[in-house]
């Protein structure tokens, strides 16, 4: 499917059998509230397949048969690193497959944007029979490549650069089980494309699109289980648009649409051996409610591997 999957595969691989006997502990991403340690880094290659054959036109469920059904499918290496024991970096550059079972249009692969993060954790208290955990996120990513963002449904992105501060809050108890709550801005940029007129809500004689800013909204509810090698969780995941304009009849969509979605799903993630430092990640999510996008179906599947770098 992806050229590079293959060379990413023996990479990867290669690092964890060379770091087979090095001490490990559950890694960490940049929603979630999990912190490594200082001098801990975590390896993580995520695939993923997403399909959808209806589309929301405006607020209005549509079917394409134009183009039948449209899979995006992502290669996503990824690597965090401890810092503190309190922050850490994230870094993640994705690889992006489109293509359609229907009609005219080409569908394209290549990198989409370079993203990286730093978390910090706020707050880590005993309360009751758990523990309370306040943590922030601040990410930027910004296009890798010099892909067309003003050709959907198959772009690889937005083709913009991205700002997001994320508050995050969880209460684990000490049993395992654990809810988690997440808030999250989006600000983000122009994207250059290859027209000189567009129509958005008025006419434009530009070059350029102004990319709706966002909201991000996050809950899960999990569990951790045998001797927290297993981790469940159950999750409900949107965004809104603060601005843009509607898809019009029969038409393609572009960046400047106002994208909302709302998201449910779940992932389960084992960590093997004694020392836990190989973890296999699958997950399943399928949006429920959106506008300006496709109805999608996500599955994804990933290997994690976390050692100590420095002592």
């Amino acid at each position: 499917m992806i050229k590079n999957l293959t060379n990413y595969s023996l990479v990867i691989l290669g690092i964890l059998f060379f770091f087979s006997n090095i001490k490990i502990l559950p890694a960490q991403t940049p929603s979630d509230a999990i912190m490594m340690k200082k001098g801990e880094l975590c390896l993580a290659l995520i695939y993923d397949y997403g399909s959808w054959d209806q589309y929301w036109e405006g607020a209005t469920l549509r079917g394409n048969e134009n183009i039948g059904t449209l899979t995006r499918t992502s290669l996503n290496p990824m690597i965090a690193a401890g810092i503190t024991d309190k922050i850490g970096v994230l870094i993640a550059l994705p690889y992006i497959s489109t293509k359609s079972s229907g009609g005219q249009m080409a569908g394209v692969n290549g990198f989409q944007d370079i993203n990286l993060a730093v978390k910090a954790e706020i707050l880590n208290q005993k309360l009751g029979k758990g523990k309370l955990a306040l943590l922030a996120t601040g990410a930027f990513a910004t296009p890798a490549t010099n892909y067309l963002s003003d050709y959907m449904p198959y772009s690889l992105g937005l083709g913009a650069p991205e700002g997001t501060l994320r508050g995050i809050l969880q209460y684990k108890l000490d049993f395992g089980l654990y809810a988690r709550v997440s808030l999250a801005h989006l600000w983000r940029g122009l994207t250059e494309v290859e027209r000189d007129y567009y129509y958005n809500n008025g006419s434009y004689y530009t070059t350029l699109m102004d990319v709706p800013n966002a909201w991000n909204y996050n809950g899960v509810v999990g569990i951790w289980l045998l001797d927290e090698s297993l981790k469940v969780e159950a999750n409900y995941l949107a965004m809104t648009s603060t601005s843009g304009d509607d898809v019009r009849k029969y038409n393609m969509g572009q960046p400047t649409n106002k994208m909302d979605f709302g998201q449910v799903g779940g992932s389960a993630q084992y960590y093997f051996g004694e020392s836990k430092g190989l973890g296999l990640l699958v997950y399943y999510s399928q949006m429920i409610q959106g506008r300006n996008m496709g109805k999608f179906t996500n599955l994804g599947l990933g290997l994690t591997y976390q050692f100590k770098v420095i002592k």
